[in-house]
């Protein structure tokens, strides 16, 4: 067994038992702290496998973003974990049922979708003779053959991340924002109001004290 497999193998069980403790965990913020700790270890797999694009994209986007988020979400919500637990027992077949489906589909596609019968379309357009890695293939695939696909994947996600930000800032009677519109137009006369008011009354001598017995 040579150093890359050893490593294969470290990586792998400590991803297994880094999944296995995200849904044994009772704490929310621990689970979300493994979840990190299986994502780093697959991007550790993929770099193993030399597909440094899925490895970094892994990184980035689920450690460096999704994963934070869900991180200080975790930690700023009052998450119940007694109220969570009361139904577990009640949905657990159907869960059950749904998790045996999701195994026998990922069963099904790694003992046979990735036969490769022919060469892979990447190589003949670019060439055997250039070795070329798998970050800028796909860089000429995406920028070349699926450059429309792209621009459109692009404008969907602006326009649902348009929307996301229009349904956070609807109007809501406890929003306290102000138009910034409006604080450029005040005026110091809307302000301030000059009240005149009466000079104060001298205040009336006290009464003498009557004389002791």
């Amino acid at each position: 067994m040579d150093v890359k497999t050893g490593f294969f193998f470290l990586f792998s069980a400590v991803l297994l038992f880094a999944a296995f403790r995200v849904i044994t965990a009772r704490n929310p913020v621990h689970a979300v702290l493994y979840l990190m700790l299986s994502f780093s270890q697959a991007s550790a797999i993929w770099l193993l496998l030399e597909a440094e694009f899925l490895a970094v994209a892994l990184v980035l986007v689920y450690l460096g973003a999704v994963m934070v988020l869900f991180l200080f979400v975790v930690m700023m919500l009052d998450v119940k974990i007694d109220q969570m637990r009361r139904g577990f027992w009640k949905h657990l077949p159907l869960a059950a049922t749904l998790g045996a489906i999701v195994v026998f589909e990922m069963a099904a596609v790694l003992l046979t979708g990735f036969r490769v019968t022919e060469e892979p379309a990447v190589a003949q357009a670019i060439g055997e003779a250039v070795e070329v890695d798998n970050a800028k293939a796909l860089g000429i695939l995406l920028y070349t053959e699926y450059v429309y696909p792209i621009q459109v994947a692009a404008a969907i996600l602006l326009v649902a991340m348009i929307a996301a930000i229009a349904l956070t800032l609807r109007e809501r009677k406890d929003s306290k924002a102000i138009d910034p519109a409006i604080q450029v137009r005040v005026r110091a006369a809307d302000r301030l109001q000059i009240v005149k008011v009466a000079p104060t009354q001298a205040v009336p001598a006290a009464a003498p004290e009557e004389k002791k017995e």
